[in-house]
């Protein structure tokens, strides 16, 4: 892997609260091999997930995000399905589905960019909308 800059836009329209965006630059490493995208980052207190490392890997038809360290989680992105997750929480865990709406990336040897736009249920009750704009350089 090598060392990469990450850039990290982030939105969510949540059932009952008011819509929030977020933007994380932040230092990661990035590798391509065989057509396959990884790059993960370490989170911080700002975005609430402080000690964990965040990693996507970017394959043809869907991305997967993997939080590890303290809460341990593994999101699937598929356009056009629905994958089911367990979050865990230091209260327990829940099981949440993402309904992916889209997701388009182009990742070549230098970075690229990365979007995904998906919802969020809980019990098959949709919870929230949600967005990731990614750019690795």
């Amino acid at each position: 892997m090598k060392k990469a800059l990450i850039s990290i836009k982030g939105f969510q329209a949540a059932q009952y609260s008011d819509e929030e965006s977020f933007e994380l630059v932040t230092d990661g490493e990035y590798s391509l091999d065989d057509g396959v995208a990884k790059f993960s980052y370490m989170e911080s207190e700002l975005t609430g997930y402080a000690g964990m490392k965040t990693s996507f890997v970017v394959e043809p038809g869907r991305v997967v995000l993997i939080r590890a360290g303290g809460l341990n989680g593994e999101m699937i992105f598929s356009e056009g399905r629905k994958h089911h997750f367990v979050y865990e929480t230091a209260y327990g865990s829940l099981m949440m589905g993402i309904d992916t709406q889209s997701v388009t990336h182009q990742m070549d040897e230098n970075g690229g960019d990365l979007e995904i736009h998906y919802v969020i249920d809980v019990d098959n009750v949709a919870m929230s909308r949600n967005s990731f704009k990614i750019n690795v350089k």
